[in-house]
C-alpha cells in the first residue's frame, strides 16, 4: 500500500505536531493541579462536521467527502490527570466511487469506540480553557451505494486520533484528526480484502451533562 500522496505527508506532520503538543501540555509546568468546573463532567454529547480524505490507493476509488458525526463520551477518571474518556462515534461521509462509470454516490459509515487520554487543561482559571488529547479505537466501516442495487460491504477498522478542545463552561469547541486503517473489499464483484488508509478531520461542539 502506498501512502506517499501530499495529503498523507501533511497528515503525518499534523500527527507528529499534535503529539508533541500533547506531551508538552502534559508536563507538570503546563497547569496548576487545581480542579476546574469542566473537570467534574462525566458525560459529553457532540455533533461534529468535517471531511473524509482517502489516502494512497484509496484515492483511486473514493472521492474526498463531507462528513457528519455524532459522538458520546464518558469520562472514566474526571478528577485525575490525564483524564480518561471512552468515546463512541458514528460517522457518515458522502463520497463517490470515482473508479466506476458516472461516479455513483457512495455512503461511507463508520461506527467505533475508543479511549482518549486528555491532558491537563491550560488556562484552568480562565473563562476559556484548552485541553489536548490523544486516542485509540476500533470498530466497523461500511460502504453502501446510495442508489445502486448492490450489497453493502463491511470491514473492520481501527484509528489513532489527536486533537484539542477549547472549553467554555459546559460548552466546548473540539478539533480532532483521525487516521484510520481499515479492511477494504471490492465494492462490486468478488475479491480479497486489502488494507486501506484514510483520514478524517472533525470540528464540532460539545455539551456536558453533569
Amino acid at each position: 500500500m502506498s501512502i506517499s500522496s501530499p495529503v498523507s505527508s501533511f497528515t503525518r506532520v499534523a500527527f507528529m505536531s499534535a503529539v508533541a503538543l500533547g506531551l508538552a501540555a502534559a508536563s507538570p509546568s503546563s497547569v496548576s493541579a487545581q480542579s476546574s468546573p469542566s473537570q467534574t463532567k462525566t458525560w459529553e454529547l457532540r455533533i461534529t462536521g468535517g471531511a473524509f480524505v482517502p489516502t494512497g490507493d484509496h484515492r483511486l476509488i473514493l472521492d474526498d467527502a463531507q462528513l457528519t458525526a455524532a459522538q458520546v463520551s464518558w469520562l472514566v477518571r474526571p478528577h485525575q490527570t490525564p483524564r480518561l474518556a471512552v468515546t463512541g462515534t458514528f460517522a457518515w461521509a458522502r463520497s463517490r466511487d470515482i473508479a466506476s462509470t458516472n461516479d455513483p454516490k457512495l455512503d461511507v459509515f463508520s461506527s467505533d469506540i475508543g479511549v482518549e487520554a486528555r491532558f491537563a487543561e491550560r488556562f484552568a482559571e480562565s473563562p476559556v480553557t484548552f485541553s489536548p488529547f490523544v486516542g485509540l479505537g476500533a470498530g466497523a466501516r461500511s460502504y453502501n451505494y446510495r442508489k445502486l442495487d448492490v450489497d453493502a460491504t463491511n470491514n473492520v477498522a481501527g484509528y489513532a486520533s489527536v486533537g484539542g478542545e477549547l472549553g467554555m463552561g459546559r460548552v466546548g469547541i473540539r478539533l480532532e484528526v483521525r487516521n484510520y486503517v481499515a479492511g477494504f473489499r471490492p465494492l462490486v464483484g468478488t475479491g480479497g480484502s486489502e488494507i486501506r488508509n484514510d483520514v478524517t478531520f472533525l470540528i464540532g461542539m460539545r455539551f456536558d451533562r453533569r
